[in-house]
């Protein structure tokens, strides 16, 4: 018998894999150096490469380590709410079109909250730059999310 594919747990896979692929620091400096930001195609890749994360900071100081932590923080809190998003809706959902907008959804709301949480180990943090920080990871999720939900489209009933 196969296996059924879930919408929770396909959207966890394709979450955790565009962090992986386009969040990764090898990636994200090849995009920044070799992409025109005023193209589509240059401000999409930019766009993927939100939830960046890395293996060490940029330089030896406290700012720099605030950030990497801030950062791979983010990416993997936005793994875990897809999961915790999915987990609890999903339950109603099998696949289709309900299945779609569920998963585009839920990397809306799990990137800006997760940008609005990490937001605060950065240095001399604010509220509005909070706000900010998540306005940015909602975009993140519009703009990517879709990505999710195509392949949450494709679950089958658990």
């Amino acid at each position: 018998m196969a296996k059924a594919r879930t919408v929770t747990g396909l959207g966890i896979i394709a979450t955790a894999a565009l962090v992986l692929v386009f969040g990764n620091q090898p990636f994200v400096e090849w995009v920044h150096n070799h992409t025109n930001p005023d193209s589509a195609w240059g401000w999409f890749l930019r766009v993927l490469t939100w939830p960046q994360w890395a293996f060490g900071p940029v330089d030896g100081s406290s700012r720099a380590m605030r950030q990497l932590l801030a950062n791979d923080l983010r990416a993997l809190l936005l793994i875990l709410f897809v999961a915790l998003i999915l987990g609890v809706v999903a339950k109603a959902v099998s696949g289709g079109t309900a299945g779609f907008f569920l998963g585009w959804s839920a990397l809306i709301f799990a990137s800006a909250l997760a940008a609005f949480l990490t937001s605060f180990i950065i240095a001399n943090p604010t509220l509005v730059g909070a706000f900010q920080t998540a306005a940015g990871g909602s975009a993140y999720g519009l703009f990517a999310g879709w990505i999710v939900g195509a392949v949450t489209a494709t679950a089958k009933a658990a």
